[in-house]
């Protein structure tokens, strides 16, 4: 049973789930608390690099929101304020609640923590770390991707959408498959639940876009025929 607590002190404010954690250490924010005591597992690059790092018995996957696009130019790392709980580390630890809470496949929140300066304000967010899983667009580089595995996501993003869950940053590296084929949903960060809309059709084109664009940075070749049996699996929710 979750228990979402919100603690605040001078530096930030930090939400996690008391019925699990005693305290959440505003050092555990830090990339240099895991660097100095060498508890770093991994490093993923994209947008910014994320933290795989070991918390005693539990891996943890750190995170730093870092912004994209055009006004990246303008602040890398920095949000407009509009009061606590819509941050978006906070709107993203609570959807992850909700649907862990729902047994849908998607990493554990662990906690969330903003630091206001003013106006604005940066964020962290730390989640369970999913063993033994590698993103479907690492696999799709390597030619590792079988039938299967698209049968399986196409179910998979089903399943979310059935829940009314809106992936707004749906792409083949923030999902992930474990060795035993199953697959997960990673970096809600936007994301909500919705009402029945056109949401779901872009969700999948973007998806698309995203195998297109990995393949025009790649050599690897378009997968036609299993973009087809995802699509199938998807629509037939069997």
């Amino acid at each position: 049973m979750f228990s979402p607590h919100v603690e605040t002190t001078e530096k930030s404010s930090v939400l996690f789930d008391r019925s699990e954690y005693a305290h959440i250490s505003e050092a555990w924010f830090l990339e240099s608390y895991w660097q100095d005591r060498q508890l770093v597992i991994d490093e993923i690059s994209g947008r910014g690099k994320v933290f795989v790092v070991r918390q005693e018995a539990e891996t943890w996957v750190l995170r730093h929101y870092r912004r994209g696009g055009f006004i990246i130019r303008i602040t890398e790392d920095s949000y407009v304020w509009t009061g606590l709980e819509r941050t978006r580390p906070f709107r993203e630890w609570r959807l992850l609640q909700e649907l862990y809470k729902r047994h849908l496949p998607v990493p554990c929140p662990v906690a969330a923590q903003v630091i206001r300066n003013g106006v604005v304000y940066q964020a962290n967010i730390i989640t369970k770390c999913i063993e033994n899983t590698r993103s479907w667009g690492s696999m799709v580089i390597s030619g590792e991707v079988k039938k299967s595995h698209w049968r399986s996501i196409g179910l998979t993003l089903r399943r979310f959408h059935d829940e009314g869950v809106n992936h707004v940053d749906l792409n083949a590296h923030n999902i992930l498959i474990d060795t035993s084929n199953r697959v997960f949903l990673v970096d809600f960060d936007r994301s909500a639940i919705a009402s029945d809309g056109a949401w779901k059709k872009e969700n999948i084109k973007r998806l698309l876009r995203s195998l297109r664009k990995l393949s025009l940075e790649t050599s690897v070749v378009f997968d036609e025929t299993g973009w087809k049996e995802l699509l199938s699996s998807y629509n037939s929710g069997l």
